[in-house]
C-alpha cells in the first residue's frame, strides 16, 4: 500500500509538472501573439494618425495660403506671390489623395454575427470573473470563440426579448480609397488644356505698330500666323521682360479678318505691369504715335498672345437689337463689333445697334472717334442711318471747351452732358421695339452693371424682354 500511494504521488506530482510545462508553453505563445499584435496595432495606428493627421494639417495651411494670396490688395501690390501660391492647388490635390490613405473611415464587414446592439456574453462574462494572479497578464481582449450553449446565459439580459446575442465580435475593414477616381479626370483634362495653351502660344508674335491715345491709353497691334478670332473675345498678354509669370487679359479691338491678318487690343497704364510694358514698347520714342512698316520697325519685346477666350459679347451679333453700354474704357469689347460692321454688316442678324459710352474725361472718346465717325459715314452712304445709334455721356463738364472739332462733327452732334437716366432709356428702347428679344451687354463699373441688371429683370408694358450680359475684369 505504502509503495502504491508513493507511485500515486509520482504519478501526481508528474501531471502537475506536465501541465506546468504546458502551462508556461502557453504564456509564451500569448506574449508572443501579444507582441505581434501590438506591433500591427502600432502600424495601424501611425498610419491611421500621422498620414490624415499631417496632410489634414498641410491642407488647411495651403488653402490658407491661397485664399490670402487671391485678395485683390496683395494681386495688385505683389502679383509673383499670388502666382506661386496659387498654384499650390496641384500639391492640395496630391495630399487629398493621400489623406484618405491613412484608413480612418472604416465599414463593419460582419453585420450578421454581429449586427448593431447585440449582446456580447463573452466580453460580459470576462469583465465581470476575477483573474487569478497567475493568469494577470495582457491577454487579447476578444475571443474567436462563440458563447457555449449550455452556459446559461445571465437574468438581467434575458429580461428584454428583443436582445440579441452576439456570435463573434465586429470585425472592420478599411474604405477603398475613391479620391483619386473623382481627382485624377479633371487634373488630367487641366494637364491636357495647359499643354494645348503652352503649344498655342510658345510662338511670339509680330508687333506692328503702337499707338499711344491720350487719358493713358495704350494700342498694340500684332500679327500671328493662322490666328483668328470671332468679335467680342479677349486674349492673354505675357511679355517676359515684364514679368517672368505675370500675365493679363485684353480684350481685342480688331481682330482678323479674310483681307488683313493685324488684330490689336487697347490697354489702360492703370498698373506695375501696364507702366513697365508701356517704357518698353515706347522706349527711345518721343511720339505719340508709331506706326512703322514691318520691315522698318524697331526691336519690340518679345511678346507672347494665348488665346483666344470666348466671351458673352459674341453674341452681340446675334440678336436682331442689342444694347453696348460702355463706362470707359470698358468700351474695349465693342470696338470689335463695331470693326466688324465697319466690314459688313448684312451677314449678321443684327439690324439695331444702340451704342451708348460714358466718360468722364472728353479725351476719352477720341480712342475710337475715328472708328465711330467711319461707321457712322458708311451706314449714311447705305441709306441705313438708323442702323446704330449713337449716344456719348460726359459725366464731368471740365474740359468741355476742348471738344473734338469739325472732323468728327457727328460725335459732337451726339455727346450729352451728366448721366444717362437708365429707366427712361431702356423704356425708349422698349417702346421702340415692342415683343423683341433684346439682347443688353455692359461693361463698366458695378453701379452701372447693377443698375442695368434690375431693369432688364423688372418687366414692361410693351412686351419687350431684355436679356442682360456683362464683362469684367479685376
Amino acid at each position: 500500500k505504502m509503495t502504491g500511494a508513493k507511485t500515486n504521488r509520482k504519478l501526481v506530482m508528474h501531471g502537475e509538472m506536465q501541465g506546468k510545462g504546458q502551462f508556461s508553453l502557453g504564456r509564451g505563445e500569448i506574449t508572443q501573439q501579444l507582441s505581434s499584435r501590438d506591433k500591427y496595432q502600432m502600424q495601424n495606428y501611425l498610419m491611421s494618425v500621422l498620414v490624415p493627421g499631417l496632410t489634414g494639417v498641410i491642407m488647411v495651411l495651403v488653402l490658407f495660403l491661397m485664399c490670402t494670396a487671391s485678395t485683390y490688395a496683395i494681386r495688385v501690390s505683389n502679383y509673383d506671390v499670388f502666382w506661386y501660391t496659387h498654384n499650390l492647388f496641384f500639391v492640395f490635390y496630391m495630399l487629398l489623395m493621400l489623406h484618405v490613405s491613412g484608413g480612418v473611415l472604416k465599414y463593419q464587414t460582419n453585420l450578421e454575427e454581429h449586427p448593431p446592439g447585440c449582446f456580447n456574453p463573452n466580453k460580459t462574462l470576462r469583465q465581470n470573473m476575477t483573474v487569478p494572479k497567475a493568469f494577470d497578464q495582457p491577454f487579447p481582449d476578444y475571443t474567436t470563440e462563440p458563447f457555449p450553449e449550455d452556459l446559461a446565459v445571465p437574468e438581467p439580459f434575458v429580461q428584454n426579448n428583443f436582445m440579441r446575442i452576439c456570435s463573434e465580435e465586429p470585425k472592420f475593414q478599411s474604405h477603398f480609397p475613391e479620391t483619386w477616381f473623382w481627382i485624377s479626370g479633371p487634373l488630367c483634362l487641366y494637364c491636357v488644356e495647359r499643354l494645348y495653351r503652352y503649344i498655342r502660344s510658345n510662338k511670339p508674335v509680330t508687333i506692328t505698330s503702337v499707338i499711344s491715345h491720350p487719358s493713358n491709353v495704350l494700342e498694340v497691334r500684332m500679327m500671328k500666323d493662322d490666328f483668328k478670332a470671332r468679335p467680342g473675345q479677349y486674349v492673354i498678354l505675357h511679355c517676359p521682360r515684364v514679368s517672368a509669370l505675370e500675365s493679363h487679359p485684353f480684350t481685342l479691338t480688331m481682330c482678323p479678318t479674310d483681307t488683313k491678318a493685324t488684330f490689336g487690343v487697347h490697354l489702360k497704364v492703370v498698373g506695375d505691369w501696364t507702366e513697365r510694358f508701356r517704357d518698353l514698347l515706347l522706349l527711345h520714342s518721343n511720339q505719340d504715335t508709331e506706326i512703322l512698316p514691318i520691315f522698318q520697325q524697331r526691336r519690340y519685346p518679345k511678346l507672347y498672345v494665348d488665346g483666344p477666350f470666348g466671351s458673352p459679347f459674341e453674341e452681340s451679333l446675334n440678336y436682331e437689337v442689342s444694347i453696348c453700354v460702355a463706362g470707359g474704357i470698358g468700351v474695349t469689347p465693342f470696338a470689335s463689333v463695331l470693326n466688324t460692321l465697319l466690314d459688313g454688316w448684312k451677314c449678321y442678324k443684327l439690324r439695331r445697334l444702340y451704342f451708348i459710352w460714358v466718360c468722364r474725361d472728353i479725351e476719352s472718346f477720341r480712342w475710337f472717334a475715328d472708328l465711330l465717325c467711319m461707321l457712322h459715314n458708311k451706314l449714311w452712304q447705305e441709306n441705313r442711318p438708323d442702323y446704330i445709334n449713337i449716344q456719348l455721356y460726359l459725366s464731368q463738364t471740365d474740359g468741355i471747351q476742348k471738344i473734338i472739332g469739325e472732323k468728327y462733327q457727328a460725335l459732337n452732334s451726339r455727346l450729352l452732358l451728366g448721366r444717362p437716366r437708365w429707366k427712361l432709356l431702356l423704356d425708349e428702347i422698349a417702346k421702340c421695339n415692342r415683343r423683341k428679344t433684346i439682347g443688353v451687354f455692359c461693361c463698366g463699373p458695378s453701379k452701372i452693371s447693377k443698375i442695368l441688371h434690375k431693369l432688364s429683370n423688372s418687366s414692361n408694358s410693351y412686351g419687350t424682354r431684355f436679356e442682360y450680359n456683362k464683362e469684367s475684369f479685376s
